[in-house]
């Protein structure tokens, strides 16, 4: 049997070098624009900004921290240097290695949250940008049975919003658990709400940094394949051939939606979803 091609860990890979080539750190969150113009050259200080936020959310004290979806240990490097314990989960080999190389200082558990296995307790365990991919009821109880007394939860996440429609064919921009369906399974859990605040207006604006740049991309393929038309058409054949063969219609419309289209815009990313940093302690 051949091995699948591992498309994410190449993602990942490409995504990280070009973000840490393009800021100088590999951070994989949205940015805070508010009174930053929106381009490249501001992205680490809205990435930074985001960061300062959330961290304002911490309790008091030097803290031992569960850093659940860690990323690739950018957030746990910081809490390090402030003098916090971490412990990190993150599911990728990948990310795993990146984590150990920029937060040697932190423990590394390689595998889902929803297979963690360890007996220590923490004052905090922390969601960023991480809750989406974890089934919310899970999420929560198993966080909360890793708090000491008195510990808390921090969520920092983008959730589908009551206005949210799926697309056809296409993606719709953002992600995340329903928000009304978090709702539910909040009030059903003995957790009392310490803070929220719904930031959607000033990260939204990530999502157009991130379109621009991949309409970069589709122009320079455009570019090349008007040349090909024009000046190569049997290796173009070929080239769209192979690709129909490897991609689905849908994959190929979805591809084109990225490249070329301007339909994943901040608005578009606002209609359809809300962001918010939440503090909860469990009762």
């Amino acid at each position: 049997m051949r091995e699948k091609i591992d498309t994410r860990a190449i993602g990942l890979d490409v995504g990280l070098s070009f973000t840490k080539w393009l800021t100088g750190a590999e951070n994989l969150h949205y940015g805070l624009w508010d009174g930053l113009e929106v381009t490249a050259g501001n992205l680490r200080t809205a990435q930074d900004a985001y960061t300062t936020k959330l961290f304002k959310l911490l309790p008091k004290g030097k803290l031992r921290i569960l850093d659940i979806g860690g990323g690739a240990g950018e957030t746990a490097r910081k809490l390090l240097e402030l003098g916090h314990s971490v412990d990190i989960v993150v599911p990728s080999a990948f990310l795993a290695e990146r984590c150990r190389a920029n937060a040697p200082a932190a423990e590394v558990h390689e595998c889902m949250f929803e297979d963690l296995q360890v007996t220590q307790k923490f004052d905090l365990c922390l969601f960023s940008e991480s809750f989406q991919y974890i089934p919310a009821d899970i999420a929560l109880s198993k966080a909360a049975g890793y708090l000491d007394k008195g510990g808390e939860i921090i969520i920092s996440d983008c959730f589908r919003s009551k206005g949210f429609k799926r697309h056809a064919v296409g993606s719709t921009v953002g992600g995340g658990h329903h928000i009304g369906a978090f709702r539910k399974v909040l009030a059903a859990m003995p957790v009392k709400t310490l803070f929220e605040e719904d930031i959607t207006a000033s990260v939204a604006p990530s999502i157009d940094l991130e379109q621009g740049f991949f309409n970069v991309v589709g122009h320079a393929v455009t570019r090349i394949d008007d040349e090909l038309g024009k000046k190569k058409r049997k290796t173009r054949w070929f080239l769209h051939r192979a690709l129909a063969t490897v991609m689905s219609k849908r994959k190929r419309y979805r591809l084109n939606q990225r490249l070329n289209e301007k339909t994943r815009t901040a608005a578009h990313f606002s209609e359809n979803n809300v962001y918010l940093m939440i503090k909860l302690r469990p009762e």
